[in-house]
């Protein structure tokens, strides 16, 4: 068995990883990087292999960063199947549609603005119908469901409690009567998140790869987390301002519109509405209503005695899916909160929200998950005065708030007891999913008795 990476390797976005096994050549995950512009457009654009020597795609879970580059991949001629969990499907059948509709309003936005500059237009990386196409390739596989996808190779998927349908990944490949196991944690859940359950720990493997996301980094107790989204809506209000949240349509939204839920029914906020302000957001949140075999146990029984609840709908929540509507935020007088996508700032509504409220020092601009090098919503929170917009320069006025509490990434305590309740320790494990400081989480997993860590530049060769 030979491994690649090609994606997330010392960078946070763009999970890909080539495995070759008895001849058999598949990817983990395929999923779009998310940086500067015209870097993002080259990585995404240009695959470092023949697209069509590729068997298989395996995917670990919908967000953008992961599954969001499978529709170029088949523009460019890959037609082999493209195994997940059903949720999973079901979510990237939303989200992979929007995101070429986000890249073809985006661009058609672009091109007017720089018609008026005589600058030349500008074409999405894909458009709807690759995204439908992407969508016919899809075999879905239960959890802990083992499925021969190749000659001697077996496929098993986890729950990884990050999101709907998440999963962590094992790869066995026999040959001559010997057994290579290969795990990929693909992204971890918190254990005792809301409404999905606790991450399942892994079967026993001779190689791991692993997420760091958040290496060197702890979350608070999800309490103090409650407590922050409190008192920030509260003084919010108090200033007549927005909140708004750029927040992922998957898991993050959803996450956010249950805990408001509990704060207005405690009384702990004061009474506004609140704008859920992405069509993919209300897509993904009727496919959360379709899997409740991926909620956690005090999910059900809040839905069990009250069954008229509905945590994702509750009276003063209003689903935005109309760009007119959209654009009729802009000229709200009273406070309220607005969540939109994408979570990093980098396309969708949220941008043209931004553009017309973060001069506006009665605005708040809460971040509630990660942001990674190089976005607008990183340097948002690293304190830039003057930001680009659609190409424009506006100053920053707003106030630029955090929450790591809501994160859907285990911490690295979490990871590392995540790995450690595996049968056995794997001998060799590669850390992806990081940026440049992945010092504390590797020095975590030698002390915990791992022999062989590695944190792979991208292309790097490894031969199991």
């Amino acid at each position: 068995m030979k491994l690649q990476f090609w994606g997330a390797a010392q960078t946070v976005t763009g999970s890909m990883h080539l495995v070759e096994a008895n001849g058999y050549r598949l990817l983990l995950d395929c999923g779009s990087f998310q940086g500067r512009r015209r870097e993002a457009r080259e990585r995404n654009e240009n695959f470092p292999f023949d697209v069509k020597s590729i068997d298989a795609v395996v995917l670990s879970h919908a967000h953008i960063d992961h599954s969001g580059n499978l529709p170029t991949l088949v523009k460019q001629g890959f037609g082999g199947p493209i195994y997940s969990t059903s949720a999973t499907r079901d979510l990237c059948s939303a989200m992979l549609r929007d995101s070429a509709a986000i890249q073809e309003s985006d661009a058609r936005f672009v091109n007017k603005l720089n018609a008026e500059k005589g600058l030349p237009p500008i074409e999405p990386l894909y458009m709807v119908q690759d995204a439908v196409d992407t969508m016919e390739l899809f075999r879905t596989l239960d959890y802990e469901h083992s499925m021969e996808i190749g000659p001697g190779v077996q496929l098993i998927f986890r729950d990884a409690g990050h999101i709907l349908g998440s999963a962590s990944v094992t790869l066995e490949a026999r040959k001559n009567g010997s057994v290579t196991r290969l795990g990929f944690t693909g992204d971890v859940g918190r254990p005792g998140a809301a409404i999905l359950r606790d991450p399942q720990p892994m079967g026993a493997v001779e190689a791991l790869i692993t997420e760091a996301t958040y290496s060197g980094r702890f979350h608070g107790p999800m309490p103090q987390a409650r407590e922050g989204l409190a008192r920030i809506v509260t003084e919010t209000a108090k200033r007549s301002g927005l909140l708004i949240i750029p927040a992922f349509a998957v898991g993050r939204t959803q996450d956010l519109v249950y805990h408001l839920h509990g704060l207005f029914e405690s009384g702990d906020i004061p009474a506004l509405p609140v704008y859920v302000d992405s069509p993919l957001a209300i897509n993904v949140t009727q496919v959360f209503r379709l899997h409740p075999e991926c909620y956690d146990e005090e999910t059900h029984q809040h839905l069990i005695r009250d069954n008229h609840c509905d945590p994702f709908g509750f009276s003063r929540l209003i689903y935005v899916r109309e760009a007119q509507d959209s654009k009729k935020l802009n000229d709200l007088k009273e406070p309220a909160v607005i969540l939109s996508a994408s979570g990093m700032c980098e396309a969708g509504r949220v941008l043209h929200h931004l553009r017309h409220h973060v001069g506006d020092p009665r605005t708040t601009v809460l971040f509630v998950g990660y942001q990674a090098e190089n976005t607008l919503g990183r340097r948002l929170l690293e304190g830039e005065k003057r930001v680009r917009i659609f190409g424009e320069e506006h100053e920053v006025a707003a106030r630029i708030e955090r929450i790591e509490g809501y994160s859907a990434h285990a911490d690295e305590k979490e990871l590392l007891t995540f790995i450690g309740q595996m049968p056995r320790l794997p001998g060799r494990v590669f850390v992806v999913h990081v940026e440049s400081d992945a010092d504390s989480f590797v020095r975590g997993l030698r002390q915990m008795g791992v022999r062989d860590v590695t944190v792979p530049d991208r292309g790097q060769v490894f031969d199991l």
